[in-house]
């Protein structure tokens, strides 16, 4: 790597570390918000809470309890059926994100950024330029489409594959990648958004437990730099060693909001029922 690529991602660096002593202020705040895709089919009830920044949320809770609905509702890829999701950007007043659509809708989910369990690279795509499709709400399809990014935002996705070891794999295609690499890829791609918020729907399922390891301890990097990270998790265990908070659902419906050393044998037996047994 040059030394004007270095002295980028020096810079990049210290500006990740001033963020950890920035105040915590509230990123998102959540009221009554309800999710049904037929009046015989309600996902969501009356959810609210508050997120703020540098949080590292997990959210638990049996298959089909909503988790996955609520984070695509946040992102505004799925509507809410009623409710409001009111985002407090740094400046300005706060907005309610279940009204925005068209471009104001594309800017919330670039500040809202988002990665997945099965990734979503585009397999073909190199890896820098997969980073790079994370700046498609800021410059146009044409541009995109043949690959026209501006010498900043290269030198942001740089530093952010040099920062998760992944550098060295810049122009290799997405799909030569190991699970464990595409998720620090797709990680990457949302970081590049400048995101307030980070979204994570189960991004360790599908992983071995060096990889899942890694990929945790990543994203509670991103949350300590003062992003509100919120994740969904199927284990347990993972939420204790890494979360700063926990969200418990069942049914579509939030019954437990505290740290995860308030998480009881009792209210596992709640959210799990009979699934207890087969948590980890």
């Amino acid at each position: 790597m040059n030394s004007a690529l270095a002295e980028i991602s020096e810079d990049h660096y210290s500006s990740l570390h001033q963020l950890n002593t920035v105040p915590k202020q509230k990123v998102l705040s959540v009221k009554n918000l309800r999710k049904a895709y037929n009046a015989h089919q309600p996902v969501l009830h009356d959810i609210s809470f508050d997120l703020h920044s540098g949080e590292m949320v997990g959210v638990i809770g049996r298959s089909g309890a909503g988790k996955s609905t609520l984070l695509h509702v946040l992102n505004g890829t799925h509507s809410a059926t009623a409710g409001e999701i009111l985002s407090f950007p740094e400046v300005g007043t706060p907005r309610d994100v279940t009204h925005l659509k068209g471009r104001a809708l594309n800017q919330w989910r670039s500040q809202c950024g988002m990665i997945f369990q099965d990734f979503c690279l585009v397999p073909r795509l190199d890896v820098l330029t997969n980073v790079l499709l994370g700046r498609l709400s800021q410059t146009s399809t044409l541009k995109s489409l043949f690959k026209v990014f501006t010498d900043e935002d290269r030198a942001r996705a740089i530093a952010l594959l040099e920062w998760l070891n992944m550098l060295p794999h810049a122009l290799q295609r997405a799909e030569t990648l190991s699970g464990g690499q595409m998720q620090r890829v797709a990680i990457c791609r949302a970081l590049i958004q400048n995101p307030s918020l980070l979204l994570a729907d189960e991004p360790v399922a599908s992983l071995d437990p060096k990889n899942t390891q890694r990929i945790m301890g990543v994203l509670r990097e991103v949350s300590e730099q003062g992003i509100s990270v919120m994740v969904n998790l199927h284990s347990v265990e993972l939420v204790k060693e890494y979360c700063t908070r926990v969200i418990g659902v069942s049914q579509g419906r939030i019954i437990f909001d505290d740290h995860p050393s308030r998480l009881t044998q009792d209210v596992l037996q709640v959210l799990y029922g009979d699934e207890i047994s087969q948590l980890h």
